[in-house]
Formats: C-alpha cells, structure tokens, sequence
C-alpha cells in the first residue's frame, strides 16, 4: 500500500511539473515513478503512521509556504547583489546544530541550498558548513531561523546550539 501511495503522488508530481502528456513522457514518468516508489517508499511513509507522523507531516506542509517565501526574498536580494556587486561579501558559515534526526538535518540542508545566496557544503554530525554570498545571508543563517522552523516541523529541540557566550564558529 505504502509503494503504490508513494508511486501515485510521484507520478501526480510527473505530471504535474513535466508539462507533457505525450506517451513517451507518460511512459517515462510512470517508470521513473515505478523505480523511486519501489526502492524508497519507506523514505516518505514510515511502516507505522503514529499520530506523532501526522503531526510531523501537517508541520511539514506549513513550513512549505515559509520556505518558499524566503526563497523569493532570497531572490530578490540577489538581484539586489548583482545591481550592487560591491556588498558582495562570500564567506564560509559554521553553525552547530540540536537537530538530531536525519531527516530534519536532511531538510535544514536543502532548504538553505534552495535559498538562493547560501549553499549547504557539509553536514558532519551537529556541524554545518554553508557558503553565504553577503552579509545579509550570513546573518540570516546565524540567526537560526530556519533551524527553529525545521526543528519545530520535525517535533525537535529548538533548533540552536547552546548558548556558550562565544560567536558561532
């Protein structure tokens, strides 16, 4: 049952982002669909739905919206750097993190990848290294935002490290 939801929402998605509904693409699409369902349907649907799953999931679909409104502020302050290349400023960002599953540390990754300006290069345990185009974007991802967000959608810790009284790393 697991296998054929997730095959049915991958091949919607198909549908939905590919645009074309010749049979090569249709064909295309319900392999590609078939293939990811039968090797990783576990990924998206754990064995057992507890209602801890739904609430991780319903948290999940709220963080969609904030994250892709900080997607287009991203945007536009990358628009703003290339009116402006002198603010450019790119460093290197190394933040810890409280966030213990692999999933949360998984979407964390990814969502500060998706933000344009900031690109997750390593996660190693609690650590996180990220290439930040400017100021702005570093700041943005010492202010541990997105941590809380990620933590509160995955029923995690608040996300930051423990205050030391130190600036993070």
């Amino acid at each position: 049952m697991r296998k054929l939801l997730t095959f049915l929402i991958l091949f919607a998605l198909w549908l939905l982002f590919s645009g074309h509904v010749d049979t090569h693409h249709l064909a295309l699409g319900l392999l590609c669909a078939a293939l990811v369902a039968v090797c990783s349907s576990d990924l998206l649907f754990p064995e057992t739905l507890s209602a801890r799953t739904a609430v991780t999931i319903w948290r999940v679909i709220r963080y969609l919206p904030w994250l892709l409104s900080q997607i287009v502020i991203a945007n536009l302050h990358v628009v703003y750097l290339v009116c402006r290349p002198g603010r450019l400023r790119p460093q290197i960002v190394r933040f810890k993190t409280r966030l213990t599953g692999d999933m949360a540390k998984v979407v964390l990754g990814n969502s500060i990848t998706l933000t344009p300006g900031t690109i997750t290069m390593d996660i190693d345990g609690d650590e996180f290294t990220v290439h930040a185009i400017s100021d702005q974007a570093a700041m943005s991802l010492r202010s541990g935002k997105m941590q809380q967000r990620v933590a509160h959608a995955f029923l995690e810790p608040d996300g930051q490290a423990p205050a030391t009284g130190e600036p993070p790393l």
